[in-house]
């Protein structure tokens, strides 16, 4: 029997990438979205170029009975796993007593409930005769305290320190667990028009998805436990490291107040 590669969020702009490696890898798949037009085109298309096997399920990851009945697929249909990479994600960017309950609950229910409720119904499907990868997308957010962005940040770090807490808990069980910190990508119309209302400090830190996605493979493969992509993302991590976090917040709401209203003026 096949053992697939579960990812979340497949047809967002690094979703997509995580599917395309994968796939070129010849590794089967598992992809949830959405939209169900744009899995069965992306599935299609995986299908024609590499051979591989698709399964598409469209689901709404925010509810929890959509995720049930996900789960119950799976489980009707005995499928196993030997890699989960969690991608799904949202973010409503903006001061927080801004946004509506609405979204900050969003925010919640897709960036950590969906994440740990996949996580837990996935470990339960894991191929027997090989290490099952686990990979979460976190963000370089995750290190800091971030106006502007407090909901989307606290999420991420929510995943930093899950993500590093899990892979203690499951060492020697033949599970590792990997979590991606990138800093910015032009994932979506929205991610590039805030990458570009940074200015050159937004192109320096942004990085080819695809080269991440291909990257983020090799160091779960090889067990490590956190991946920053880029030299420059990883130097900005440790030296934000060295600040207090008060200060941290003061100097990162600055930068963000100041992007945000670039763009809502524009």
């Amino acid at each position: 029997m096949a053992n697939f590669v579960f990812i979340s969020g497949a047809t967002g702009g690094l979703g997509k990438a995580f599917a395309v490696e994968c796939a070129s890898r010849g590794w089967d798949l598992f992809l949830t979205d959405l939209s169900s037009q744009r899995l069965e085109r992306l599935a299609g298309s995986l299908c024609q170029t590499y051979g591989v096997n698709v399964i598409q399920q469209a689901c709404d990851l925010t509810d929890q009975g959509a995720r049930l009945g996900l789960f119950d697929l799976i489980r009707v249909r005995g499928l196993r796993f030997r890699m989960l990479i969690n991608v799904a994600g949202v973010d409503y960017e903006g001061p927080f007593n801004e946004r509506s309950r609405d979204e900050i609950r969003t925010i919640i229910r897709l960036n950590i409930e969906a994440t740990l409720d996949i996580t837990h119904a996935l470990l339960n499907h894991a191929a027997p005769e090989q290490i099952f990868r686990i990979i979460n997308v976190s963000s370089l957010a995750a290190f800091y305290p971030m106006p502007v962005k407090a909901t989307y940040a606290a999420s991420k770090r929510f995943l930093l320190d899950f993500s590093l807490a899990l892979r203690d808990e499951l060492r020697g069980r033949g599970v590792t667990v990997m979590v991606l910190c990138p800093a910015g990508m032009p994932t979506t119309p929205g991610c590039i028009e805030a990458i570009a209302s940074q200015g050159i400090f937004g192109q320096l830190t942004t990085m080819d998805i695809g080269t991440v996605a291909s990257k983020t493979i090799e160091h779960a493969l090889r067990g490590r436990a956190v991946y920053i992509p880029g030299l420059l993302n990883q130097f900005i991590q440790m030296a934000g490291s060295l600040v207090p976090s008060i200060s941290l917040a003061g100097l990162i709401g600055n930068r963000w107040r100041a992007a945000y209203k670039r763009r809502n003026a524009a």
